[in-house]
């Protein structure tokens, strides 16, 4: 189903993108020409949230929905892009089918979509997750989708199947939500659970398992981010007991730093020469120096700040200086990236799971309700916009926006919306 409205909106033209490369730490990206038309994982090519587009939308309303695609089952992944196919994933209620879609950015239209039976133990799931949460990952040769005890599944960006694995039973009674990642010729993915914990790497062309290391065993949904801290590749990974860094090439866990309140879903988020986290539960927020060995705890942590303004389930997103964080709540905290001090703290309105994405110094906070805060930051938040768009009252939006091409794809739990026109 695909509606096509027509109309006007203000894009943004004026801004470039925010730099978060330095010196001795940089993170690992894509050539910007083609990241404008690819956002190929959750948090985009970078991991952090940023695109480095600098002309989308920033005000919207229902009438610039260019069109709209209904999606037969539900879920939360966030829609991932790659040139003019977008993969998402879905899945029935009762969890014994699970959907690889492919959608034609252009017109909404399905190309093709790959159903998975999965016959063996059901997940539990907390009321707020789904049987396809984690987000697709693909490198233009393959795309994987996780569906935790249904396994890990690659096809090609035709739609071929390519092989399927299954990492076993996860004991976990929320559910799984850690979505792969495609590191060279691997698909890692973090299989946190509250037994028999484990990250692995898997050859993307064949399913065969590379490697394997265990994890602290607690539950978990984060997805690591892949940085180079002096010329040292680590991927970096969130979790209960605190954020770790390993070898993406061999499993090896380099260093750890101890968190603060546990649960650990937020993504990490790299910049400025740290990378930054919050924890799930209310605890501190804090920074913490990669390139270390060991339990870096007490050499490598930069800062910690106090953070008690509920439950935090949105990533953090880097905007110039300022460190800046939403609680499930809508409290949004500002923090100087360098010392971790609090400059300023503000509302936006709604409920918030979707973690923010950031493009021409402005960032975009979607809650629930499908609403878009469009905000900047300094020594103050600004807001910039408030875009709302009309969907039933019931309609979730609980997945992450992705931009490319001067549009924002928006995913709820019943169909994609394309924001905007191409450039």
């Amino acid at each position: 189903m695909n509606d096509k409205p027509h109309g006007y909106w203000i894009m943004n033209r004026a801004y470039s993108i925010v730099g978060l490369a330095t010196l001795g730490f940089i993170i690992l990206a894509t050539p910007a020409a083609q990241a404008e038309v690819r956002w190929p994982r959750w948090r985009g090519p970078r991991g952090d949230g940023h695109s480095p587009e600098s002309q989308l939308p920033i005000q919207w309303d229902h009438s610039h929905v260019r069109w709209r695609t209904a999606l037969e089952s539900g879920g939360e992944s966030s829609p991932i892009v790659w040139d003019e196919k977008v993969f998402l994933t879905t899945a029935g209620k009762d969890g014994r089918h699970r959907n690889i879609v492919c959608i034609d950015r252009r017109d909404g239209n399905v190309i093709w979509e790959k159903q998975i039976e999965h016959a063996g133990e059901l997940e539990q799931l907390h009321k707020m997750n789904s049987f396809a949460s984690p987000t697709c990952a693909t490198d233009g040769e393959v795309v994987v989708a996780f569906f935790g005890n249904a396994g890990l599944h690659a096809y090609t960006l035709e739609g071929r199947p390519l092989w399927s694995k299954t990492l076993g039973t996860f004991d976990n009674i929320w559910g799984p939500a850690a979505s792969p990642v495609i590191v060279d010729d691997l698909v890692i993915q973090n299989g946190d659970a509250d037994s028999d914990a484990f990250l692995a790497a898997f050859d993307k062309r064949t399913g065969d398992e590379v490697w394997r290391v265990p994890r602290p065993n607690h539950r978990g949904w984060s997805t690591p981010v892949l940085i180079d801290a002096d010329g040292r590749r680590e991927l970096v990974l969130n979790g209960h007991e605190g954020v770790a860094a390993y070898d993406p090439a061999s499993g090896k866990l380099l260093w750890s730093c101890r968190g603060f309140a546990g649960r650990g879903e937020p993504t990490a988020t790299p910049g400025d020469a740290m990378v930054f986290l919050v924890n799930g539960l209310a605890g501190d927020v804090y920074a913490v120096a990669p390139g270390g060995s060991g339990d870096v705890t007490g050499s490598r942590m930069r800062w910690h700040t106090p953070r008690k303004v509920g439950r935090d389930l949105p990533s953090p997103i880097l905007l110039g200086d300022c460190l800046v964080v939403s609680s499930m709540g809508g409290v949004v905290v500002g923090y100087d990236a360098a010392d971790g001090s609090q400059l300023w703290t503000d509302r936006l309105k709604g409920n918030f799971s979707a973690s923010p994405i950031a493009a021409g110094g402005r960032a975009y906070f979607q809650a629930e309700d499908g609403s878009v805060a469009v905000v900047e930051a300094g020594s103050r938040l600004k807001l910039v916009a408030r875009n709302t768009l009309d969907v039933d009252p019931d309609e979730i939006f609980r997945a992450t926006p992705a931009p490319c091409d001067g549009q924002f794809l928006l995913r709820s739990d019943r169909a994609l919306y394309c924001i905007g026109d191409r450039r």
